[in-house]
């Protein structure tokens, strides 16, 4: 789903079929991905991230959440990008929560490759190795963090016809491929030790070029792995007034052999059922969550109240937060990832600002 980045997008609402006004495509129901060129970087859409997330577990028992996440982003369809990154890491026991923003010019610093995936911006870097993904990440002195990522179910591409909606514009729409569950192993640096970590993560890769649509404030997004080997993504985008958007929201349920079957606004609930405000932005952010579908009930836990990030370069707070998943009795059946963007300022104002 979205990655909070639409920070970068102008909000451009669009009703050509191709192309926004100033150049960029939209996606085109119908699409035939080409891999690994469609891993890659499409710079004839205006916006793209590529977000990984995941849990990890050290031998000795303690257990880190983590995000790294790298955007690109065009002002212009003919202008230089902009590369944005964000890296998050939680020590679940230790309650520490870590994490920094980073942002540069194409070059030097910064570039994506349009032929496969190889993202990076200063030492931070996502790659495809053959059939693996390798994954580094520093966040300042702190912490170091460096993965071997490997699927462990097909490629997920979510919506209709290779279009996933967020509202009813021709132009609120991305192509969003997914990973919905890769086996994590490599090696861990903080508070002075260093950990061999084993885990699973969820890779989303999106490119757009106008989300948001007309009357939208921000999104709740959330990622769920289920211990049965199953995973659901949700998504609802928010009007001013708080509810959803019907033509915005979304629920996908993954089955154990990465099969995808989605269904509306209509079918499901979202229910907050936990808040915190940050002492820093004043925002308040429902961090927890029920949601229920189909005679399911999951319950998103968060692991800790303060995982909000992302006002040191972009000036837009969010909350990005690793979450435990219980049943309806309460009994642990997953980990998640909950995202609440444009709870400290309406995203689509900020938008029309940049």
């Amino acid at each position: 789903m979205t990655r909070w980045l639409f920070i970068w997008m102008l909000a451009s609402m669009s009703c050509l079929a191709q192309t926004t006004p100033d150049g960029f495509a939209l996606p085109q129901p119908g699409r035939v991905f080409q891999f690994p060129r469609d891993h890659g970087s499409h710079p004839e859409f205006r916006t793209e991230w590529w977000y990984v997330t995941g849990h990890l577990n050290a031998p000795n028992g303690q257990h880190f959440g983590f995000q790294v996440t790298f955007f690109r982003q065009a002002a212009t369809a003919a202008g230089e990008p902009l590369f944005l990154a964000h890296c998050a890491l939680l020590d679940v026991g230790g309650q520490n929560f870590l994490h920094e923003e980073r942002l540069n010019r194409e070059g030097w610093d910064a570039a994506s490759s349009t032929t496969a995936l190889d993202v990076r911006n200063g030492n931070w870097s996502l790659r495809m190795n053959g059939d693996q993904l390798e994954l580094a990440a520093t966040i300042r002195a702190d912490a170091q963090l460096t993965l071997t990522l490997r699927p462990g179910k097909p490629l997920v591409v979510f919506g209709k016809e290779g279009v996933s909606r967020k509202g009813n514009s021709p132009a609120a729409a991305s192509h969003y491929l997914t990973w919905p569950r890769l086996e994590a192993s490599g090696r861990l640096r903080v508070a002075g030790q260093t950990h061999d970590v084993t885990g699973q993560a969820w890779m989303d890769h999106e490119f757009s070029s106008s989300q948001l649509d007309e009357g939208q404030v921000g999104w709740d997004w959330a990622s769920l792995q289920l211990n049965d080997g199953t995973e659901v993504m949700v998504y609802r985008m928010r009007r001013a007034d708080g509810s959803s958007d019907p033509a915005g929201t979304s629920l996908a349920w993954i089955d154990k052999q990465g099969g995808v079957r989605q269904i509306g606004a209509g079918d499901f609930r979202w229910t907050a059922t936990r808040r915190w405000t940050s002492p820093r932005t004043k925002a308040d952010y429902p961090i927890g969550a029920r949601i229920e579908a189909e005679g399911r009930t999951f319950e998103l836990r968060p692991l800790r109240e303060d995982q909000e990030l992302g006002s040191e370069v972009s000036g837009l707070p969010y909350w990005e937060g690793a979450c435990d998943v219980l049943d309806a009795r309460g009994q642990m059946i997953g980990r998640a990832f909950l995202e609440l963007a444009g709870y400290a300022g309406n995203l689509a104002d900020h938008l029309k600002a940049r």
